[in-house]
């Protein structure tokens, strides 16, 4: 039996029921997949006999030879994040499927892997019109670490342990409590409040949207600018405010980082859609995000590092400016030189 028999929605979170039991069948996978992957009615049996969280968690594991060889052989250490867009809707669209093919209410999940979708398409664009996707793109963070360990064989570790295990187990990780939801339908049916959750996930992508997009836009601007040394005519910013070179207009002068804030909601409210679902307060699936939040942080400071070395007015900015949530007390960036007028 590839799902556990639940009575209750508490039990949906009881990880000596719902995962425990289905661990084995990680060993025999590989064996079973390369014995069936001809036939195509075998495939579907070792799907449908095989626990969904299992076969997303096999899956992550079977990336990481890929990513790893490919990052070698390219010295390119961006593999994970060409994926990081695609993978968690993957197993969310992966737990769906195995509800219906099991036959189990999938309201929920289906509006689930909508929004997934969604998530997913805005991300990949914003990736793809910054260049992600061109031969050689990699980014500028992985050259910094990679100078600061100054070691190939301990950089190598680190490129097996986090750059290509880690990240993709994290991205299977945060997409867990999709599989609690999938175990709740048949017990929690779908209600008001799921649509409640639904329009906070809508809210999310539409934030992350509209940062990329500002950010976007100024740095659009900020390239013109440096050019020809004129501030493009259709710009929102003046000189001066390009000159500072980043950008604290918008949903960028109440955060940082509105698009990490936006991204880290996502899966937080995914985590706490399934509490709900369930009727607990806390539960195993939740360390996903948990481990998201906590990359999150690591690398925003990363991040930060680098642009206040770049940046004169960066540290000015970072003390009056919320990281990701708006600072109640914080003062806000002020106003660029005046001098600082468009320029015809």
């Amino acid at each position: 039996m590839a799902l556990p028999v639940i009575k209750s929605a508490a039990a949906c979170t009881d990880f000596s029921r719902t995962v425990l039991p289905y661990i084995h069948q990680l060993e025999a996978l590989p064996q079973q997949f390369y014995q069936s992957a001809t036939d195509l009615e075998a495939l579907k049996q070792l799907y449908l006999n095989t626990n969904p969280l299992i076969s997303a968690f096999a899956f992550s594991l079977a990336l990481v030879p890929i990513v790893l060889v490919l990052s070698e052989i390219n010295r390119n250490y961006s593999q994970i994040d060409r994926l990081w867009s695609l993978l968690p809707t993957f197993y969310n669209v992966h737990y769906v499927a195995y509800a219906h093919a099991k036959g189990l209410p999938t309201q929920r999940l289906d509006s689930l892997a909508i929004l997934s979708i969604v998530w997913s398409a805005r991300l990949t664009y914003n990736y793809w019109r910054k260049g992600g996707y061109q031969i050689g793109s990699e980014d500028y963070r992985w050259k910094i670490v990679k100078d600061y360990v100054n070691n190939p064989v301990i950089f190598f570790l680190f490129n097996v342990v986090f750059i290509s295990l880690a990240q993709s187990v994290l991205l299977f990780s945060v997409t867990m409590p999709t599989y609690v939801l999938l175990l709740a339908a048949p017990i929690s049916p779908a209600q008001v409040p799921d649509i409640i959750f639904t329009q906070v996930l809508i809210g999310c992508v539409f934030l992350a949207f509209n940062a990329d997009q500002q950010q976007w836009d100024f740095h659009v601007a900020k390239g013109s600018y440096q050019k020809s040394a004129k501030v493009p005519p259709a710009s929102k910013y003046t000189a001066a405010e390009l000159d500072r070179g980043f950008n604290t207009k918008g949903l960028w002068s109440l955060s940082r980082h509105p698009n990490f804030l936006a991204e880290q909601s996502v899966w937080v409210t995914l985590y706490i859609w399934s509490c709900w679902a369930t009727g607990t307060k806390y539960h195993w699936a939740g360390l996903g995000a948990a481990a998201y939040l906590c990359l999150f942080q690591a690398s925003t400071w990363l991040t930060e590092l680098i642009t206040a070395g770049k940046y004169s007015d960066y540290k000015l900015y970072q003390k009056r400016v919320g990281k990701f949530v708006p600072s109640l007390w914080g003062e806000g960036m002020p106003s660029a030189n005046a001098a600082g007028k468009k320029t015809k």
